[in-house]
Parts: C-alpha cells; sequence; structure tokens
C-alpha cells in the first residue's frame, strides 16, 4: 500500500520581504486513507496519508507566495513525496513464492500552472530508500468554487515508471514464477519494461470551516495500462486501482 504526501509552494509571487509583515505560513492535513494492498491487489487496506502546503515562505529578504487574498494563479514550484509499503509474499496466498519488497520512500519535485477554472502539474521522483527508479505523475484539474468555503476539482492523471520501477512491482522472475507454481499458484514469468503504467482521473472537495481549519474528501481512479495491464500479477488481482482518503488540514503561520 502506498500513502503519498504532496507539497507545494507557489511561485506566484517572489519579490522582497517587507520586514515585520513578512511570515510563514504552512497548511498541514493528516487523514485516513484506503487503497488497494499492493499494486495489483484486489483486496483493500486502510492506513494513513497526509499533506503539506507552503503559501507563505521567507528567507531573509527573499518572499515567496503570500499574494494578498484570492486564489493563487500562475506558476508552482515544490517538492513531491510518496510513500510505498512493504510487500510481504506471505501476507498473501497468491504471491507466495515471490521475494518480498522493502517499503520504499521516493523524493522530488513538481511544477504548476494554474488560472481560476483551471491547473496542470507534473511531479518527478526518484527512489531514495527501497529503489533508485525514476517515476513521473502528470494530471490537471478543472476547478469549481461554488463558494467562498467549498473547492471542488477533477481531472486526469498518468503515472510513468521506469523499467526498474515496473520490474519491481509487476514482473514475476523464472524463479519466483517456479516457487508459486510450487505452492498452487498461478503467476508466471514475466518481465515487465516502464513507460506509461497507468491512467485514471481524480476527484477532490475541500471545504474550509474558517481561516485555519479544513477538510479534503480525495477519490481517485486508476486503470493499470501498458506491462503493468499485462503482469499476471494484475491478471490475477485486479487491473484497476481505488484509492479514497479524508484529510483535515489545519494552517499555521509562524
Amino acid at each position: 500500500m502506498s500513502y503519498s504526501i504532496r507539497f507545494l509552494a507557489t511561485a506566484a509571487l517572489v519579490g522582497l520581504a517587507s520586514g515585520a509583515a513578512a511570515q510563514n505560513t504552512v497548511t498541514l492535513g493528516v487523514g485516513p486513507q484506503s487503497a488497494p494492498a499492493y499494486f495489483g491487489s484486489d483486496e483493500t487496506e486502510v492506513g494513513a496519508t497526509g499533506s503539506f502546503s507552503v503559501q507563505e515562505l521567507n528567507f531573509g529578504p527573499l518572499r515567496s507566495g503570500g499574494s494578498e487574498g484570492g486564489t493563487a494563479t500562475g506558476f508552482g514550484y515544490g517538492g513531491s513525496f510518496r510513500y510505498i509499503g512493504a510487500r510481504d509474499a506471505a501476507d498473501y496466498d497468491e504471491l507466495v513464492g515471490l521475494n518480498d519488497l522493502d517499503q520504499v520512500v521516493e523524493l522530488g519535485g513538481s511544477v504548476s500552472y494554474a488560472i481560476e477554472m483551471a491547473e496542470v502539474f507534473a511531479q518527478v521522483r526518484f527512489g531514495v530508500v527501497g529503489h533508485s527508479s525514476l517515476v513521473a505523475d502528470l494530471g490537471g484539474n478543472l476547478i469549481a468554487r461554488p463558494n467562498d468555503q467549498l473547492t471542488l476539482k477533477v481531472g486526469p492523471r498518468l503515472f510513468f515508471g521506469d523499467d526498474d520501477y515496473a520490474n519491481r512491482y509487476f514482473g514475476v522472475t523464472a524463479q519466483e514464477a517456479v516457487a508459486n507454481a510450487a505452492a498452487g499458484g498461478t503467476l508466471t514469468a514475466y518481465d515487465a519494461q516502464g513507460g506509461l503504467l497507468s491512467r485514471g482521473i481524480e476527484a477532490s472537495a475541500a471545504y474550509a470551516f474558517n481561516q485555519d481549519w479544513g477538510v479534503t474528501a480525495t477519490v481517485r481512479y486508476d486503470e493499470y495500462t501498458g506491462d503493468a495491464e499485462n503482469s499476471p500479477i494484475v491478471v490475477q488481482g485486479s487491473d484497476t486501482a481505488t484509492t479514497a482518503s479524508l484529510v483535515v488540514t489545519r494552517r499555521i503561520s509562524f
């Protein structure tokens, strides 16, 4: 199961901080998330997820973000983080014989562009713990704001991974296939190649109770594509993945 924390610092305004008025403002979030037990699984597990965004950041005389009210538009930049839990074959009868996979931490950067009613973004991450693969997310949203408290977003998502990533989560070695068959499994040897591994759609609703507290509900539906879709791990499980989360957010200024 994977848990994502995305963090973004808007670059709509960069200039000189205004002395005593300068401050740093961030929003933290945490809440439950339901997702497939592993990539390709037809079982669902519940874990935790979070969010972190920067509205205003000051380093000495330099100021980033902090527009005077309204909605941030223009180019944005920031970071991207994803944690993927370990996959222990002994926990799933259908995976017996496969090598266990360690926990993974991916770190990277993001860039975005937003207008009043839409946004697009790209995120690139590299595995720093557990694997050394390169992955990327591309997406966009249409945005509606029925009132000052409610923000609705919906848009497409594309996920890319290199050969190392694809083979790690969707490949089966010959030795693993033999061990799985000996245990009564149906997995066959498979060498997965990288590329576009999933496509989907994500919808979210964010409600602000006041200036500091809010809640965001998110649902994402993905279909595996390319070599991920044809993986025997996916074929015996599910070629789709649905993730849902409910995150409580807190805005902090310091």
